[in-house]
């Protein structure tokens, strides 16, 4: 199994996937979503191997994927007239963000003892957030508005894409949204307000994405262990040991 996988993922087939002329012959899946397709119907073919009561379920799955990252038609992208392999159909906004409605929408809340304006300059300093974001590889400033994410993926793939922050208010919000060409469309944004008992502040995260190959891979993603709403809590919590612990230690050294 292991060696199938690390076929699939490193096989120069998958950046073939990715320039393959769109468009023709009734393509409507985009390059990534190929991509994760294929190994997400070889894993699923795996499990079928070893999981003789789920096999009936799993292996036509798991066919269905492969096919589908392979001929880069989905049925279901043409029957609700979706087109992902051209991200910019039916878009005015110069931005190539998640639509109204659409996606999957991750909502998280946390309450840290430390200033707002502290917690919001460390946010605004978007490069620093691979430092609390276990899925992020990196964040680079482009400049100022604009930075390049590069963040992982199931089965050691990574995604990337440009965003942009639309929206800002210094001390109370932060706003942002992918740019056309990203590997995965999505939004996402973080409130700042003084905590209801005026200790410290309350963090309000909310994050929305289109996950490649769809509600399908949204669940296998949860099945390898990659639940975003997990991934976010874990993140926030992460963050608010690392902005308290510094309190501390700068306490002890005051002292």
């Amino acid at each position: 199994m292991g060696a199938i996988l690390d076929t699939v993922v490193r096989s120069d087939t998958w950046d073939t996937f990715k320039r393959e002329i769109r468009g023709n012959g009734g393509v409507n899946v985009g390059g990534t979503e190929r991509i994760l397709s294929a190994v997400a119907g070889v894993v699923l073919i795996g499990w079928s191997l070893r999981r003789r009561s789920m096999r009936g379920l799993l292996l036509p799955l798991g066919g269905g994927l492969i096919a589908r990252a392979v001929t880069g038609h989905c049925a279901v992208n043409r029957a609700v007239g979706r087109d992902s392999a051209q991200p910019n159909v039916g878009r005015t906004s110069q931005v190539d963000s998640v639509a109204r409605g659409e996606g999957i929408r991750v909502e998280k809340s946390i309450v840290i003892d430390r200033p707002v304006a502290e917690l919001y300059r460390f946010w605004r300093d978007i490069e620093n957030l691979p430092r609390i974001m276990a899925h992020l590889e990196s964040v680079t400033d482009i400049d100022g508005r604009r930075s390049h994410w590069i963040a992982k993926a199931p089965i050691g793939t990574h995604v990337e894409w440009d965003a942009e922050i639309h929206n800002e208010r210094e001390n109370e919000l932060l706003a942002w949204r992918s740019l056309p060409g990203a590997d995965i469309n999505n939004a996402g944004s973080v409130h700042f307000r003084p905590a209801p008992d005026g200790d410290g502040t309350e963090i309000r995260v909310v994050l929305s994405y289109q996950p490649p190959a769809g509600k399908l891979g949204a669940a296998i993603a949860r099945a390898l262990g990659e639940e975003p709403s997990v991934q976010l809590a874990d993140d926030l919590r992460r963050f608010k040991d690392a902005m308290e612990s510094d309190r501390a230690a700068a306490v002890d050294r005051r002292g």
